[in-house]
């Protein structure tokens, strides 16, 4: 016999647990079937979840709590425990799925001291697929010209050519919107979605085609941020709050709001820094 599970998609859920002992199977089954696309490996989601653990019936922080906020993340990198990995693969956007996972698909063998939740619980989930960003999502419209002076970015979904002029990069922090989105618009304390390339202005200045140090679609998989917490650049967290999701933006970052006087990931001390960066979701 499985937990009953009421309550509306999109609002937290009301979990019965059955008198009898769990079986110890994993289990996976929806509530209600959404009609949007199904999950694969490598897009992104974004989640919201009601918990309860079934020997007690000891409720667990749901993300509908008022001071908590959805679960957004990748699908095939281990970034969460199994129960919620598997929970959502294969299964479409829209859809509440009830979860039954024993101790090595929840907490494993340590349990959770903070939750309250033991080594031998097993942990009832009621997952609501709020969105799926795909894979190899990227921003979609028509793409502005870029002013004189600042690299031009190829016109095209995925992973944009960065062209960086004959001329000295810019001092101050420059925010350029390629295409402009129609989603809501990114609040610092969010996680953001995004697909994104970096290039190095001075090692690139004057190439036909910029060298990526870093790119997201070399992941194969979109990533995910919290923007104005400081986790990031500082030039992202200026630069990124207040933009619509569905954009492409530019972004020039001095090294003051990027890595400053350091080495780091293959990046030059005092270097400025180019980005182009999708926004595709916010939760």
């Amino acid at each position: 016999m499985l937990p009953r599970v009421s309550g509306q998609f999109g609002h937290k859920a009301e979990i019965t647990i059955p008198k009898k002992k769990p079986t110890g199977r994993f289990v996976v089954t929806p509530a209600h079937e959404g009609k949007g696309r199904k999950t694969e490996n490598g897009d992104v989601v974004i989640v919201n979840y009601t918990a309860k653990t079934w020997k007690n019936g000891t409720s667990l922080p749901s993300t509908y709590a008022k001071a908590a906020g959805p679960k957004v993340f990748p699908v095939g990198r281990n970034a969460v425990i199994p129960a919620l990995e598997r929970s959502v693969l294969g299964q479409r956007a829209g859809s509440r799925v009830v979860v039954v996972a024993p101790p090595e698909a929840a907490y494993g063998a340590t349990g959770n001291a903070r939750l309250g939740v033991s080594a031998t619980d097993t942990v009832v989930f009621a997952v609501d697929i709020v969105k799926i960003v795909p894979a190899r999502s990227s921003a979609e419209g028509h793409q502005t010209q870029v002013p004189d002076g600042l690299p031009r970015v190829g016109a095209r979904p995925g992973p944009a050519p960065i062209t960086v002029p004959d001329t000295a990069a810019p001092k101050h922090l420059v925010d350029e919107t390629l295409v402009r989105g129609s989603g809501a618009t990114v609040k610092a304390g969010q996680s953001i979605v995004i697909q994104y390339s970096g290039a190095v202005w001075e090692t690139n200045r004057g190439k036909d085609q910029a060298t990526l140090f870093d790119s997201s679609w070399a992941a194969h998989s979109p990533t995910t941020v919290v923007l104005g917490r400081g986790n990031v650049i500082e030039g992202w967290d200026r630069a990124l709050v207040g933009t619509r999701v569905g954009s492409r933006v530019l972004l020039v970052v001095p090294p003051g709001l990027g890595y400053g006087s350091s080495d780091r990931r293959g990046v030059p001390a005092r270097s400025t820094l180019i980005y182009v960066v999708d926004v595709l979701a916010a939760a």
